[in-house]
């Protein structure tokens, strides 16, 4: 069984920094109700790890075109079983665009509960993303991986002002220019 207890803190964290945010409650219930949410094999739904990763100045964050899903969106992932989705994050952010002096924010900076289309010998499930700013330190040289069709730092202000922007990428950046003001 999995120990969801460090991140069940988090959560409640989470919520008393956004408490508009109602997803909260839905990730909570995952944790309480799946014995394994940790893991890609609970097909009602899993929890998943991703990073809002942005430059060093705080301007641009990187995005990743998704080649399954034929979309912009940031780097993330399974978590395999490892509740630390901090970690998840980083490890992540590093496997997909090859960046390595990156520094993770310890609080989540975001929920997104998405569903996933079904693949091959895949069913429809939902994801239930935390996500967590990582901070790129040295270079912004990315090197893609096979889960990319493309890497490409974009402004957050641009995504944040794009109404054909994912609506989680806009929700993100908001969240993120108004934390730096």
């Amino acid at each position: 069984m999995d120990k969801p207890d460090r991140l069940l803190d988090a959560l409640d964290r989470y919520a008393a920094r956004w408490p508009e945010d109602l997803t909260t409650r839905e990730f909570v219930r995952l944790l309480r109700d799946e014995p394994r949410p940790f893991h890609r094999e609970t097909v009602a739904g899993h929890v998943t790890g991703s990073a809002w990763l942005v430059s060093a100045d705080g301007q641009r964050t990187l995005l990743m075109l998704h080649r399954k899903l034929e979309r912009w969106l940031q780097p993330g992932g399974h978590a395999d079983g490892d509740p630390d989705l901090a970690a998840v994050a980083l490890r992540e952010a590093e496997e997909e665009t090859g960046l390595r002096d990156l520094a993770v924010l310890p609080e989540i900076f975001d929920l997104d509960r998405h569903r996933i289309p079904a693949r091959r010998d895949e069913p429809e499930h939902w994801h239930y993303d935390v996500r967590y700013v990582v901070v790129a330190r040295g270079s912004e040289d990315v090197v893609a991986n096979e889960e990319s069709l493309e890497l490409a730092w974009r402004s957050i202000a641009d995504i944040a002002a794009d109404r054909e922007a994912d609506e989680s990428l806009r929700r993100m950046a908001t969240k993120w220019l108004a934390s730096t003001r």
